[in-house]
């Protein structure tokens, strides 16, 4: 038996005792002592109840008691069992911290003498560093003169592509033509139908001019209904309008052609890029 349940004991005899002193002296007090004996007894009867509950409540805390001594043991082992653990890492960090220190002492010794060395090639880099800025200032020239005839050679793909698309379809659409022709018993030979006709309307502008104001490059061609030998009048616009000469066309392409001016222009005025060119004069 602990000693909580020794002194549960004690007190409970103390009570028993001091309830049989009480019964006592009631007993020699009261005049009807049979009845007070009975309650008296009753109420020993009870007290002892008590004490056996009591007891009882004493055994079961008791063990309760050695069941938490069992498990406070089994709570110590494991501590015990992690301090040692981590004592055993202390000792492991120790002797990591002791590596880690000369491994530290090694390493500053090397930075020192790269400090040295840095030092000493400082100046060679800073050579290096100016000729690399001018190389790649020289290569970005390259890149953007490079980026330029990318474009340009995209752009000529382009054009290529399309007067290849557009070649292809003149040869069928002339191959259909003059198959048709042969068909009707009429010659594919264009030179015997150019300029029989007369020019569609058109309005064009000059785009270049030779020095001997004689040629001139025009910004409509095949694409817009001319063939050479077609002739077309030529005039200014601003800053008046002004009658200028008329031109025959000698050769054409999809979007421009080359004339050559009638005899001379009017007065001998100079011809201009921007001045215009059209099958009639309305524009004036």
């Amino acid at each position: 038996m602990t000693f909580v349940g020794k002194i549960l004991v004690i007190v409970i005899m103390a009570f028993a005792l001091l309830f049989l002193g009480i019964s006592t002296v009631v007993f020699t007090t009261a005049t009807n002592w049979k009845t007070e004996t009975e309650k008296q007894r009753q109420r020993v009867n009870d007290l002892q109840k008590k004490n056996n509950d009591a007891n009882e409540l004493v055994k079961k805390r008791d063990g309760e008691l050695k069941k938490a001594q069992l498990e406070h043991d089994a709570a110590k082992k494991d501590l015990q069992a992690r301090v040692a653990g981590l004592e055993d890492e202390i000792k492991r960090l120790q002797t990591d911290i002791t590596s880690t220190k000369g491994t530290l002492e090694t390493a500053q010794q090397n930075a020192h003498t790269a400090l040295e060395e840095a030092a000493s090639l400082r100046k060679e880099t800073d050579l290096i560093r100016g000729q690399k800025s001018a190389v790649e200032k020289q290569a970005n020239d390259f890149k953007i003169r490079q980026t330029e005839l990318i474009d340009k050679i995209r752009e000529l793909s382009r054009q290529l592509e399309t007067a290849t698309n557009n070649n292809s379809d003149l040869r069928d659409r002339v191959s259909r033509l003059g198959q048709a022709l042969r068909q009707a018993g009429l010659s594919d030979d264009p030179k015997q139908y150019q300029a029989k006709g007369s020019p569609p309307t058109v309005q064009g502008e000059v785009a270049r001019v030779d020095r001997q104001n004689s040629r001139v490059e025009l910004t409509i061609g095949s694409d817009d209904g001319l063939v050479p030998g077609h002739e077309l009048f030529l005039f200014r616009t601003k800053p008046q309008p002004q009658y200028l000469g008329k031109v025959k066309i000698l050769s054409v392409d999809p979007d421009q052609a080359v004339g050559q001016v009638i005899g001379t222009t009017y007065h001998g005025i100079k011809i201009q890029e921007g001045d215009h060119v059209s099958t009639s004069l309305r524009s004036l």
